[in-house]
């Protein structure tokens, strides 16, 4: 009785660390939206070909008409800057757009 009690406490105990380290992972994510200057569907899908697999890229939107591409990313993987260098080593000019506040 005393092993079963045990067993059940530690897939308890389990399952409990595996949803915080989900969560954690989650927050260990970061966004930034450039705006760029795209014209063309031609320089939508090459942003997104390209861009997507950049280390430490999560998630990509490109908006053509809005001109901006916004990325979710791993801060432990990369930054804005490097994130920026590889959209202007595309052929692209881009600024980080701030946030409204």
């Amino acid at each position: 009785m005393k092993k079963i009690f045990i067993l059940m406490l530690a897939l308890i105990t389990g399952s409990a660390l595996s949803a915080r380290e989900k969560q954690e992972e989650k927050k260990k994510s970061e966004k930034v939206t450039f705006a760029v200057n795209m014209h063309c569907e031609n320089c939508k899908a090459r942003i997104e070909k390209n861009i997507s697999w950049e280390k430490g890229v999560k998630d990509l939107t490109v908006n053509l008409e809005k001109k901006t591409v916004a990325l979710i990313y791993d801060p432990r993987k990369t930054t804005e800057e490097k994130l920026k260098k590889a959209i202007e080593k595309l052929g692209f000019t881009c600024e980080i757009e701030k946030p409204d506040r």
